[in-house]
């Protein structure tokens, strides 16, 4: 490893002693994050909050500057990234090489995880007993079980957890041409009757990515000087390394990603989930057709159909195999993309209906006002689980019952294992 920058705050401190301090036991003592204390370190409500982003390779870096919070620190497993990040923050912004590192200092509020989908839960759940506020990248946990303890940190901390997907509660829908709302009180309003159909193809406007897909055939290359690989796998399985598996191309492996699934799963299906009022539920039934898949290599698959207990649907059509398809179908109308419908005048019809329930739509005001952000870890991780139940599916090739209640497997011991899959020593949450 390069000697860091000269920005870059250069802690050499005892590994078991963070240990210590950050493993938390429920019930002895409760983290209250600085800003919601009053006295000394108390952020009032016209001061600026403060954040630190791990992970800042492209997408990272298109956190640095988002509004309503002051860049204290950035983290990064790579020298050239953390370098890059820091040639463009101002002055004094610190460069970390290791999370840990990040979420002992006191002046950092909120951490925003932008690293690959198998750091998010161990991240999160670390910040949450560190006291830290989380905005975090999608999807939300690579496996069902981490969401789990990401629920259970975040509400045992008191944390503001915010997902990073918007489209529930902001900017156009993909195909659909208007952003959800006008859909939702459509939805709620009954127009279209009910079970609904949510059908999230090309020709309904969603793109499933199979670009994602990882190589089977990849010889061992040395690791660059640059890149701290073992700390870049974390909890994931050892696997020798090759520039396609880290960066851009890691959503192509399972141990990392669901290649198109993880990719753009959660943007698609969590709107759905909230057109559907499912965020406290899952779905019962998955049905897949899909090829076999390599046990290391994420590849496509064809279609993917989530039931609900009350017959609901998503259907996922990965093949565009209905061209005719509706975004959605019910016994009483449908509406296509572009907010076409074989309703007349549902635009107009949508702007007279009652508006949904608020929610609160601003992170820093989540922050400093302690309430629930629109898509949560609750929500957040209902539709996580629909994405995980999919891969999960898609992977083992074969359909599937699952129990919403118990977030477990209907006799079915191998997608049982999956739920929660064992994290490479030293790491565990």
């Amino acid at each position: 490893m390069k000697e860091p920058d000269k920005k870059q705050k250069n802690n050499n401190y005892s590994r078991k002693d963070f240990l210590k301090k950050s493993i938390l036991t429920f019930g002895a003592f409760t983290i209250i994050p600085r800003h919601v204390l009053g006295g000394t370190g108390y952020t009032a409500p016209s001061d600026q909050l403060t954040k630190a982003v791990i992970g800042v390779g492209a997408m990272g870096r298109g956190h640095l500057n988002y509004p309503g919070s002051k860049l204290v620190a950035v983290c990064d497993v790579d020298q050239t990234h953390l370098n890059r990040a820091l040639s463009i923050t101002p002055d004094g912004v610190r460069g970390y090489s290791d999370y840990r590192e990040v979420l002992e200092q006191d002046d950092v509020d909120i951490v925003h995880i932008v690293t690959p989908p198998h750091w998010h839960g161990k991240m999160a759940v670390d910040a949450a007993n560190s006291g830290k506020d989380i905005w975090c990248e999608k999807p939300m946990t690579r496996t069902i079980g981490e969401g789990q303890e990401v629920v259970n940190a975040v509400e045992r901390n008191g944390t503001i957890f915010r997902l990073n997907t918007w489209f529930r509660f902001r900017s156009n829908f993909y195909g659909m041409g208007t952003p959800v709302k006008p859909i939702k009180k459509l939805v709620e309003n009954d127009v279209f009757g009910w079970p609904l159909k949510i059908t999230l193809s090309e020709t309904t406007g969603f793109d499933w990515k199979f670009i994602w897909r990882g190589k089977t055939d990849l010889s061992p290359q040395w690791i660059p000087e640059s890149l701290d690989y073992n700390m870049w796998l974390g909890p994931a399985p050892y696997k020798p390394y090759h520039e396609h598996r880290v960066h851009s191309n890691f959503r192509g492996y399972w141990d990392y990603d669901g290649g198109g699934l993880g990719d753009m799963g959660q943007h698609y299906i969590d709107p759905a989930q909230y057109l559907l009022n499912k965020d406290d539920t899952n779905p019962i039934y998955v049905d897949v057709d899909a090829p076999q898949q390599h046990p290391d290599a994420a590849s496509s698959w064809r279609r993917i159909e989530f039931t609900y207990e009350d017959g609901c649907k998503i259907v996922l059509d990965g093949e565009n195999r209905d061209k005719d398809a509706a975004f959605i179908e019910g016994p009483k109308g449908k509406l296509y993309r572009g907010f076409r419908s074989d309703i007349p005048n549902v635009r107009k019809l949508a702007d007279t209906l009652p508006e949904p329930e608020s929610r609160v739509t601003d992170f820093s005001e989540a922050v400093r006002t302690r309430q629930k952000f629109a898509l949560n870890e609750k929500n957040g991780h209902r539709s996580c689980n629909v994405v995980n139940l999919g891969i999960i599916a898609v992977r083992l090739g074969r359909s599937l019952e699952f129990d919403p209640e118990t977030e477990t497997f209907v006799n079915d011991q191998a997608a049982n294992r999956m739920i929660h899959q064992p994290m490479r020593s030293p790491w565990h949450i």
